[in-house]
């Protein structure tokens, strides 16, 4: 084949997925996020995929490797509460109003469990990953920038303060039931944005919390 033939010659087209392949790759991601919330990162693939009502050699064929799977489960979490986040800043008025619905919503995504499906062994700075987690990252220091810049939530609260607390007060205790303890935390997370909003009535004791001092205390 001369040079100039091989030039003109059209691109070999990548087949698309079929529509029923996604929503049984959807139907995979969607039961793992469940099960890795109520029992663990560590649940059987076999558990998953029936809860999925797929077979395991569709689980395999998706997703060769359970870090595989964790990975995409965290990046489709990171992805709906980054969401969460562009939602409460367009459609609330008030930016306090936006940062608590955004405290809200990230709860009932149960954000608690990024901390422990991030603590497995798979590649956390994959590419996907930090684009994902710079994602996330920029609309929350968003929120809280602009309730900082409105005078709305005090000065001395960073936007690592909220991850914190919001992770801490919605992370799941695989095993216990946890999934009946939602009428608490949204009662106790209603308490502490009530500790956010300005004026305050204490002065916290440290420096305020930002996402490199978490990231730091992450890698450490």
């Amino acid at each position: 084949m001369s040079s100039s033939t091989a030039d003109t010659a059209p691109a070999r087209r990548v087949p698309r997925p079929r529509a029923d392949a996604l929503r049984n790759r959807e139907r995979i991601v969607t039961a793992a996020r469940e099960m890795f919330v109520e029992s663990g990162a560590q649940v059987p693939l076999d558990e998953i995929a029936r809860r999925a009502g797929v077979g395991n050699a569709t689980l395999y064929r998706n997703f060769p490797e359970r870090d595989d799977l964790v990975r995409e489960v965290v990046l489709s979490l990171m992805a709906r509460i980054t969401e969460r986040a562009l939602e409460a800043g367009e459609q609330e008025a008030d930016t306090f109003d936006a940062l608590r619905r955004f405290t809200h919503a990230a709860a009932d995504e149960r954000i608690g469990a990024l901390c422990p499906m991030l603590d497995g062994d798979f590649d956390k700075n994959h590419p996907e990953l930090e684009a994902e987690r710079e994602r996330l990252e920029e609309a929350v220091q968003g929120l809280v920038d602009r309730a900082h810049t409105a005078g709305r939530l005090r000065t001395d609260v960073g936007v690592g303060d909220l991850m914190v607390a919001v992770s801490q007060l919605t992370r799941p205790l695989p095993g216990t039931a946890c999934m009946n303890m939602d009428r608490f935390v949204h009662r106790h997370l209603q308490v502490f944005l009530d500790g956010l909003e300005a004026p305050a009535r204490s002065v916290l004791p440290g420096s305020a919390a930002t996402l490199e001092d978490l990231r730091s205390e992450s890698s450490s």
